[in-house]
This record gives C-alpha cells, sequence and structure tokens, in this order.
C-alpha cells in the first residue's frame, strides 16, 4: 500500500468514528423495556394493598353450583375406644387449649413416648376432635374431590366412618385446616370452601348442610377457611360476613335461629369464635377482617351486636380473642399484626372496647395459634418476624410485660402448643414434640423427642386420659404421655 493510500485509509476510519460519536449524541431516545412486576400475594394482601377479589385468593375457580353435601357415607370395621373424656371441639372442653389430669411422663424413652398408632390423612392442617371413644377429623379426600369427615377409634385408630361430598379445591398450602365441634348428637364441619354439614357422631347419619358462600355471600378467606365452629346448647355458631355477620343454626333441624346484622359487611378471617362472660353477659367474641366485636349469646337480644372495634383489625388473622377476665380481651395474630389488650367499660348504657395496651410483633405476638393462659400469665411461639426472638416459646404476663423467652438454641416454628397440667407440649414444624414446665420464672425443658417424621405439624392438638393425638402435613398419630416409670427414660436427650 502506497503512502497515499494509506493517508486516505486512516481518514477514513478517523471520518467514520467522529460519525459514529456525532450519532450517539443526537439519536431519538430507545423504546424504555418495560419489566412485569413480581407481586408477592401474600405480602400484599396481608399489608392490604391488593384489591379484594371475590373468593379470595387460591379459592376454588369453579365453585359454583349447588353441592350435594349429603354426600356418600361408608363404614369400616373400626370400633370406638372406650369411654373416656372429651376434647369436643377447637381448644378443647373450657377453651382453655389444656388439660388437668392426669399426670403426664416427665422423661421419655428413647424414641420419645410409645405410640399407640399411625394414619395416613389427606394434605393440611385441619386438627382432631375427640368424644366417645371417637376421634374426628374433616380430611380432604384428593380422589373424590372433595371434604370427608373421618372418624376413627381412639383405641387402635382403624376407621369406623367417614362421610364425603364433592366440592373440588386446588392446593393451597394443602386443604383442609379446621376442627370440628361433637356432642353426644351433632358433629358439625366447617370445610375449605365455607361448607357446613352436620352428621350423627355415632352413625354418620347426615342431618343438614348449608353452604356459606352461595347462602350468605362469604368470601372465601386466603387459605381457604380456618375458622372451627362451634356447637353451644346445641346451635351451632359461625361467622359467616357477607350477609350475616354471626349467626346460630339449631342442630336438630337446620334452621336458623339467630343472626348478626352485618351493614359493614366485614368479612371472614381464620379466626373463631370463643364464647365469654364479659361485664356480666354471656358473649360470643369474634375477630372479624375489619374488627373485633362482641354478640350476646343469650337473652332476649341474642345475635345483636353488644360492642365493637375496628381498633384491632387485621387482614390475616387466625389466632382466636382470648378473654382474660369478665373485662378484658387479648387479641393477636401474625404477619406483623403484633398483640392487644382490649379493655371493657359501660359508658351511657352502652359497652364500650378501647385499647389497653398495643404490643409490637417483636415483643409479643402469634401466627397461627391462640396463645395459652397458665397463672395470669400468657405463652406463645413468636413470629418469624420477631426479630432476634423469631420462633422463641415466651412468656408475659397480663400487662404486657415480657417474664421469659425461650433462647436462641430453642426455636420453634408455626407448630401448636397445649396445657397438661403443670406442663406444656410444643410440637415444631418437623414433628419434635417437646415438654416443658408450666412455669413463669423461666424456660426449662424436661423432654424432646421426634414423634413425627413429614412436614409442617401445624394442627392444632387433642388430648383425652394422657393420650395425645397430633398430626403432620400427611399423618396422624396417637401417642401415650402417661406418667409410667417402668419404661426406660432418657432425661429429655436430643431424638
Amino acid at each position: 500500500m502506497s503512502q497515499r493510500q494509506l493517508v486516505i485509509v486512516i481518514s477514513l476510519m478517523v471520518m467514520g468514528m467522529a460519525t459514529g460519536f456525532l450519532w450517539l449524541l443526537i439519536r431519538p431516545p430507545g423504546a424504555v423495556v418495560v419489566e412485569r412486576r413480581v407481586t408477592d400475594v401474600a405480602a400484599e394482601r396481608a399489608a392490604g394493598t391488593l384489591p379484594k377479589e371475590a373468593g379470595g385468593a387460591g379459592a376454588p375457580e369453579a365453585a359454583s353450583g349447588k353441592v350435594d353435601i349429603a354426600g356418600k357415607l361408608a363404614t369400616f370395621d373400626g370400633k370406638p375406644g372406650p369411654e373416656t373424656a372429651s376434647w369436643p371441639r377447637f381448644r378443647g372442653q373450657d377453651f382453655s387449649n389444656g388439660v388437668a389430669g392426669p399426670p403426664v411422663l416427665e422423661h421419655w424413652p428413647e424414641g420419645g413416648p410409645p405410640v399407640v398408632w399411625r394414619t395416613k390423612v389427606g394434605q393440611g392442617y385441619a386438627g382432631p376432635v375427640v368424644h366417645g371413644g371417637r376421634v374426628f377429623l374433616l380430611d380432604y379426600d384428593e380422589k373424590e374431590e372433595g371434604d370427608s369427615l373421618r372418624v376413627f377409634s381412639l383405641a387402635d385408630g382403624k376407621e369406623i366412618w367417614r362421610r364425603t361430598y364433592k366440592a373440588p379445591i386446588k392446593k393451597n398450602h394443602g386443604f383442609s385446616r379446621t376442627v370440628p365441634a361433637v356432642t353426644d348428637d351433632y358433629v358439625v364441619t366447617l370445610g375449605p370452601r365455607c361448607i357446613v354439614m352436620c352428621n350423627r357422631p355415632a352413625t354418620g347419619e347426615f342431618l343438614w348442610g348449608m353452604d356459606l358462600v352461595a347462602e350468605y355471600e362469604t368470601e372465601v378467606p386466603l387459605w381457604y377457611t380456618g375458622q372451627c365452629p362451634l356447637i353451644d346448647d346445641g346451635v351451632a355458631v359461625l361467622a359467616p360476613g357477607g350477609t350475616a355477620l354471626l349467626m346460630g343454626v339449631d342442630c336438630a333441624t337446620g334452621k336458623v335461629v339467630w343472626q348478626t346484622p352485618n351493614p359493614d359487611r366485614w368479612g371472614m378471617s381464620h379466626s373463631s369464635v370463643v364464647p365469654a362472660t364479659l361485664l356480666g353477659r354471656k358473649t360470643y367474641v369474634y375477630c372479624a377482617k375489619e374488627g373485633t366485636v362482641g354478640v350476646a349469646a343469650d337473652g332476649a337480644d341474642r345475635g345483636q351486636v353488644l360492642w365493637r372495634t375496628s381498633a384491632w383489625a387485621h387482614s390475616v388473622t387466625s389466632p382466636s380473642p382470648l378473654p382474660i377476665d369478665g373485662r378484658r380481651v387479648f387479641v393477636t395474630a401474625g404477619y406483623g399484626g403484633g398483640s392487644m389488650m382490649l379493655g371493657l367499660k359501660e359508658a351511657d348504657g352502652k359497652i364500650v372496647a378501647e385499647p389497653l395496651y398495643e404490643l409490637d410483633k417483636v415483643v409479643f405476638s402469634c401466627e397461627q395459634h391462640t396463645p395459652l393462659v397458665c397463672r395470669d400469665h400468657l405463652f406463645a411461639v413468636l413470629p418469624k418476624d420477631a426479630g432476634e426472638f423469631r420462633a422463641q416459646f415466651a412468656c408475659m404476663d397480663f400487662n404486657g410485660k415480657i417474664a421469659w423467652t425461650s433462647g436462641k438454641t430453642e426455636r420453634f416454628g408455626l407448630g401448636p402448643f397445649l396445657l397438661a397440667g403443670d406442663n406444656m407440649f410444643i410440637l415444631d414444624d418437623d414433628g419434635t414434640l417437646s415438654l416443658i414446665k408450666a412455669s413463669t420464672t423461666g424456660y426449662e425443658r424436661l423432654a424432646r423427642a421426634r414423634v413425627l417424621h413429614g412436614r409442617e405439624a401445624w394442627a392444632p392438638m387433642a388430648m383425652v386420659d394422657g393420650l395425645l393425638i397430633l398430626r403432620d402435613f400427611e399423618e396422624m398419630a396417637c401417642i401415650d404421655v402417661r406418667a409410667n416409670q417402668k419404661l426406660t427414660l432418657n432425661s429429655g436427650k436430643e431424638p
């Protein structure tokens, strides 16, 4: 290449670079690339930043159409166990979520207390009740695509009968998650799609059913129904939301005997209705999504609102309100809810509910289960968002002062806890059961063993005559925790 040619090439290269630089300076802006926003539905719904959707997240798309609630009955060769004490509803006979006796074994054999029986169940977190030697569980049958009330023998776990109706739903952290209510004459269930069913507990005879979505415009809660029905003097007490805030249904006939007006359309939460005597009145207390209410439970005005407050209102509330005495009610929730002590007083002929104090989530709150009351203190597992105290078991007095927490090496999950005399049982997510002293002075573990081998052991437990019935995501078991000094003890060694 000659010198002249070389000069021409270099000149062209310089001119090209200059032209390119000039184009970068004057070119029009390119189109903005719009990124798809990923929505954290659970977190945003809990925070109240998502618009309401009919049926709630996870609700069945094809929930329309009449459900044949009578369904079909199947019987098996199981026989009721011996007549025992009763755990007839959510939180037990007296709503304390505890029993007085018999004494429990405080130091366990290798491998934990003896297992009486185990049985496979459908995926979910529904808890059992026990009455007349029978164990009742509202399960979900994926093959039949419907709710299935299953009844087992307390003695050996063999199934006695089951009644199943078709009500298809999609998996939404499992399926069923409620606890039945049972008496000598009736067993009432509330299914994931807000379907109510009443049967004879001995035979499975169908008495009546009710679809709260179709009949009362109930909005299926996030993660399906968590409310547990209540039977009070032969009347099933429910909190539909929709066109009736609360209601009472005669168990014998299925007829509605009273309803609570719901002009502001307060919605169904995961919490359950609790009876209490407050300021001398028998009252049904309920935490709806938009507030907390006390409803007359007897008298000529039964079903009418005695008091209500929006001071405690959380879109995701699972624990039930906890009456402390005749004038105070403790309420708590997860997902940042914290807790509050409500005080009741009479003013100008009306009952007024007002906050006495409120606590942040890192001080005291509970995500799934209702705290225990023992010796003028509250006990609960703190939520996962409680900072350095996350997932610890905690004890607090009624004035909001923390007495103790279990410490960084003793953490639990979302599982249940139960009071047994002077002790408490705590079930961790993976089925590890701990026994601790019911002490207000400090955390003292007595024993620990893994008694279930699945995951997400979140369902409420039941206990009768020293037999503890508990479950994880897919298995239910009955273990014998009665004191028995003939066993080889392990003094609470790790599993």
